[in-house]
């Protein structure tokens, strides 16, 4: 009985661990994306970074948040990636959280972030 409490126990943290990722999306599927005008793109890496640079198109997280539902596009089935450093990186997690709690059913992570946007040798946009 005491194992099939921890398996269940078990089972029910990695639901738990698991139910706050969203779908990834590749650089390639987001360049198409890109290409047809089809995605709202958040960068979460922080107003500096974005200055910095960041993906084309993609919008400052840090600078929008309190507005966010003013941005995104009135279509909820829209499709809105959030991204931010890297693999290993889950503040992502924040715009995509708020994208879904204003309706939006079709959020993405990239896991790839900045880092793996620039790696794979991708344009980025300087400036605000």
């Amino acid at each position: 009985m005491k194992k099939l409490i921890a398996v269940c126990a078990a089972a029910l943290f990695t639901v738990a661990v698991y139910a706050a990722h969203y779908p990834e999306i590749q650089i390639k599927e987001l360049k198409s994306a890109i290409a047809d005008n089809h995605v709202t793109i958040l960068d979460v890496n922080g107003s500096d970074s974005y200055k910095e640079g960041h993906i084309p198109g993609a919008i400052d997280y840090s600078a929008y948040k309190e507005r966010l539902a003013s941005i995104l596009p009135k279509d909820k089935h829209a499709l809105v990636v959030a991204y931010c450093g890297g693999p290993k990186c889950n503040a992502y997690e924040a715009a995509a959280k708020a994208a879904k709690e204003l309706g939006y059913t079709n959020v993405k992570h990239l896991t790839a972030g900045i880092s793996g946007w620039q790696a794979a040798g991708e344009k980025m946009e300087k400036g605000s």
